[in-house]
């Protein structure tokens, strides 16, 4: 089996070794089997370590039935029986600190709150933990945080430990063992105890700090989103970017952003409403000069017919309604073009005979599509292979044809 030099010294960036196999997946992807490695397999919420192997790319680190394949950009050119290996230091420290972030924080909500984590996952921007509880506070959150970073200024070591399962009984676990052979005990001392296979830096003051930033309700739990170490000043760059930014925009300083950021969506809302408001008499406008543009079909019916290019469907379907509420005699049809469809709207007032839902089928079939509706309003759309007021043409000569029949 491949010798694991990240369990000896997380710290290593670069080493020597020899090849023991290569390789090539199902799916193309050649990898590399090495006697030792410093590089870290996606395992245990951690992503693999990235970096090089004699200048070559590794781009995945998975452990396969039993051995560990890094998955290279190319293959290694020649017959090479040694390797040179770079980890990505800057990825690998990020993950130590993330890491061991994660169990600082998941036993300062044990020690805290006694809440108990579920599971881990260490995303490239942020980490998230599940705690088993339903519900949380703002305070509650805090505390926990205010504990988890006390640790970390206190710089306690961070030692790591072989042991069996048995031997690792007698410590106070945090949660139950993954493994039942060789365990690797993780642990802070008089804080946690957790059996975990990442890497870890030696002091929880590399840590750096810890920051939660949200959290949501997950499948029964609390699913919480943090960050550790660099990614706290990281976020806390971006975040004062966007103040500055805001700062400018709404022409306000940093204390009274709520206050302005407020105002101008209340504004905008009053501004939404106006122009509601506006759109509603304009329709009206246009609903009365339609209805002296009406044509008399039989049985004192009379019909109104709009053509139109890019105008939303829902405004036609208000302005035939508000056509057939104030002339209930009337029979409307509107068609309209909408980049590659040709939609179509029908509506009719109380007093007319006409049953719209009968001509549906064969209006949307002039289109080669579909619709549906009831006896007094219809809707629907099919392909533009003719012209809106083509369509409308043969729709008056199908209401005639219903009429006389």
């Amino acid at each position: 089996m491949t010798k694991k030099l990240y369990y000896d010294d997380a710290y290593i960036t670069r080493f020597e070794t020899s090849i023991t196999r290569q390789g090539q997946e199902e799916d193309g992807r050649p990898f590399i089997v090495l006697e030792e490695t410093a590089f870290y397999p996606t395992g245990g919420g951690q992503p693999f370590d990235e970096g090089t192997l004699n200048g070559t790319p590794v781009t995945d680190v998975e452990e396969v039935d039993g051995e560990i394949r890094h998955y290279l950009e190319t293959r290694i050119a020649g017959r090479a029986e040694t390797v040179t290996g770079k980890i990505d230091w800057t990825r690998r420290f990020d993950h130590m600190q993330q890491h061991a972030g994660q169990h600082i924080l998941s036993a300062a909500f044990a020690e805290a709150l006694d809440y108990e984590t579920v599971s881990f996952h260490l995303g490239k921007d942020i980490l998230t933990i599940d705690l088993a509880v339903e519900r949380m506070k703002w305070e509650d959150a805090q505390k926990a945080e205010e504990l988890a970073n006390e640790v970390i200024r206190k710089a306690r070591p961070i030692e790591t430990k072989w042991m069996t399962a048995e031997e690792a009984a007698a410590y106070p676990l945090r949660k139950d063992l993954a493994v039942s052979d060789q365990v690797r005990l993780v642990i802070i001392p008089d804080f946690d105890y957790n059996g975990c296979g990442g890497t870890h830096p030696r002091s929880t003051s590399e840590v750096g700090a810890i920051k939660i930033l949200d959290w949501e309700k997950h499948k029964g739990h609390i699913r919480l989103q943090f960050v550790c170490g660099d990614r706290v000043l990281r976020q806390l760059h971006e975040k004062n970017e966007v103040l500055k930014e805001l700062t400018s925009v709404l022409q306000s300083p940093q204390d009274k952003m709520k206050d302005a950021a407020s105002q101008l969506i209340a504004k905008a809302k009053d501004q939404e409403k106006q122009i509601a408001e506006l759109k509603q008499e304009l329709l009206k406008d246009e609903a009365k000069e339609l209805q002296g543009m009406a044509m008399p079909l039989a049985n004192g019916a009379t019909f109104i017919k709009g053509a139109y290019q890019n105008r939303p469907v829902q405004e036609l379907q208000q302005l035939a309604r508000e056509i057939v509420a104030d002339t209930e005699e009337a029979v409307v049809f509107f068609a309209v073009h909408n980049a590659d469809k040709l939609q179509v709207v029908g509506a009719k007032g109380k007093k007319a005979d006409q049953n719209l839902k009968t001509l549906a089928p064969a209006i949307f079939a002039l289109v080669n599509g579909k619709g549906g509706g009831r006896e007094d309003f219809i809707q629907g759309g099919g392909e533009p292979v003719i012209s809106p007021q083509a369509l409308l043409d043969k729709v008056e000569n199908m209401l005639i044809e219903q009429i006389t029949n």
